[in-house]
């Protein structure tokens, strides 16, 4: 089994910003109460623009399949999708750039 880490980005929906931060606070802790994510410190950041980024790591590529499976994981996600448009590396500023910057949240 190899383990993966995964980028998650969230552009926040138009004053939805400090909602989506409440949700992210219980995203990671339910992700690890499933098992599902490795205890790799959880690193948040922000791009210009308002998305917050998560980089977090799978246990398995199975635990992304359980991922969607579990209820629990699954509300979350709903969550966050109501509040929040999903979206790329590609669609950000920085990502422009070799060396892309951030701010830690």
């Amino acid at each position: 089994m190899t383990a993966l880490v995964f980028m998650a980005l969230y552009r926040p929906k138009p004053g939805k910003e400090n909602e989506l931060k409440e949700i992210l606070n219980v995203h990671i802790p339910v992700l690890r109460e499933e098992g599902l994510i490795t205890e790799r410190e959880l690193l948040t950041l922000q791009a210009e623009d308002g998305t917050i980024i998560e980089i977090a790591e799978w246990k398995s590529s199975e635990a992304i399949d359980k991922a969607h499976q579990s209820e629990k994981v699954m509300a979350v996600w709903d969550q966050i999708a109501s509040v929040a448009e999903l979206t790329n590396l590609s669609t950000l500023a920085e990502a422009q750039y070799p060396f892309p910057n951030f701010k830690a949240i």
